[in-house]
């Protein structure tokens, strides 16, 4: 009984993990802003990773969604700009955190 409970439990996680392991992840400066924008809406949400401008050899990433649905339910999308291979500013959306204010109802709504 005992083995059983723990084979349930070891499957249980994998499924529930494998999710966060199939986020694609690319170099933001590899791709021109429409390649980049276009991966973004394929797959709903990519990581995308760039080079700081302030700190010279750190690599700066975060996830990029298509819309407020991909992120937690804490979360909305927000405009975000991120340098391609052909501009410096893409616009792209990323999950920041939802913090409601008094009298307002809903989260904010941004388009991709």
């Amino acid at each position: 009984m005992r083995m059983t409970q723990l084979a349930i439990l070891t499957i249980a996680t994998t499924v529930l993990a494998e999710p966060a392991l199939a986020i694609s992840r690319y170099n933001s400066t590899a791709l021109t802003c429409d390649q980049a924008r276009q991966r973004v809406i394929n797959e709903g949400a990519v990581i995308l990773r760039y080079p700081s401008t302030r700190v010279q050899g750190m690599t700066l990433y975060d996830r990029y969604v298509t819309r407020s649905a991909m992120c937690s339910p804490h979360e909305y999308a927000e405009r975000a700009y991120v340098p391609t291979r052909d501009t410096d500013r893409c616009p792209v959306l990323n999950c920041q955190p939802y913090d409601p204010e008094p009298r307002r109802f809903g989260k904010p709504i941004v388009r991709f």
